[in-house]
């Protein structure tokens, strides 16, 4: 399978009365253990040839009629061109923020032309809370080994089930032996109905947000390019310390982590799993 990771947004720089708009494209051939970039392609055009059809061009001569299987898309003002544009060749284009390659190209592309410039960064609305109907019974923080948790899953008759293979342990040269921290909510009645919303909004990671005093805080859930939402809070030091204790262990493995969510605590019957992975840690809004 042929991925590639693609960018096109404007630069920066002005020539005249028009903008410069840049095509990056990243190329992945292998996407497991040994992720690299094989070729890195770059383009510019004016802001009034910014469009699909030039999109179109651009993308078939870089591919010399092999085109990818999947494009990659990180940002949300390059998704609706690129799947535009993605439309006409057939290709299938994913929205993701997994495109650590692309991002790390673009970094050092722009580095030393443009120091005040951070081609990555995305404006983020405020966390939104969770939907009433939503709200689980109880949640907790658990921890499963590495070389055990794609076993464990892999062949349950789970309703929703996310398992990348990508994001596979062993893929991801984490040891064996290391806890992978995750988030199990028990949602009773509700749990479908918790488990198929999220699964909607497409999550993407995790995370544990301090307040100041750093003896409270929340869980918040990143979903889609840049949506967010406040999974839960809490204002107890124990909560907060298992909540530091479930970063520190999801920084240890690369941001790996999982939320699981269950009716109950028997443990017999699970509604929903993903496994997901948080590209840069962050501890603070």
């Amino acid at each position: 399978m042929v991925i590639w990771q693609v960018d096109f947004y404007y630069l920066p720089e002005q020539i005249g009365a028009e903008r410069l708009w840049e095509l990056t494209i990243c190329e992945l051939i292998n996407t497991t253990k040994d992720k690299k970039t094989d070729k890195v392609y770059s383009v510019q055009c004016y802001s009034s040839q910014a469009n699909t059809q030039w999109l179109v061009e651009k993308i078939s001569e870089i591919a010399h009629n092999k085109l990818p299987d999947t494009i990659q898309v990180f940002r949300p003002q390059t998704l609706g061109l690129i799947s535009s544009a993605a439309k006409q060749l057939n290709i299938k284009v994913e929205a993701t923020r997994n495109t650590s390659t692309l991002k790390q190209v673009l970094k050092e592309k722009h580095r030393d032309k443009y120091p005040n410039y951070n081609p990555t960064k995305l404006d983020k609305p405020v966390p939104q809370p969770l939907p009433e109907n939503l709200w689980g019974d109880k949640w907790q923080i658990a921890n499963i080994q590495a070389n055990q948790i794609v076993e464990l899953f892999r062949d349950r008759p789970i309703p929703i089930c996310r398992l990348p293979e990508s994001l596979f342990p062993i893929n991801l040269g984490i040891a064996s032996d290391l806890p992978i921290p995750g988030v199990v909510v028990y949602g009773g009645r509700k749990s479908m109905q918790i488990a198929q919303w999220i699964e909607q909004q497409n999550p993407a990671f995790l995370n544990y947000i301090p307040t100041e005093i750093g003896k409270s805080g929340g869980f918040i859930l990143e979903t889609g390019l840049v949506d967010r939402w406040v999974f839960n809070t809490f204002e107890s030091e124990q909560a907060a310390q298992i909540a530091r204790s479930y970063e520190q262990k999801k920084q240890a493995v690369g941001g790996l982590h999982f939320i699981l969510i269950q009716p109950d605590d028997s443990g017999i019957t699970h509604t929903a799993f993903w496994l997901l992975k948080q590209e840069r840690i962050s501890q603070k809004l």
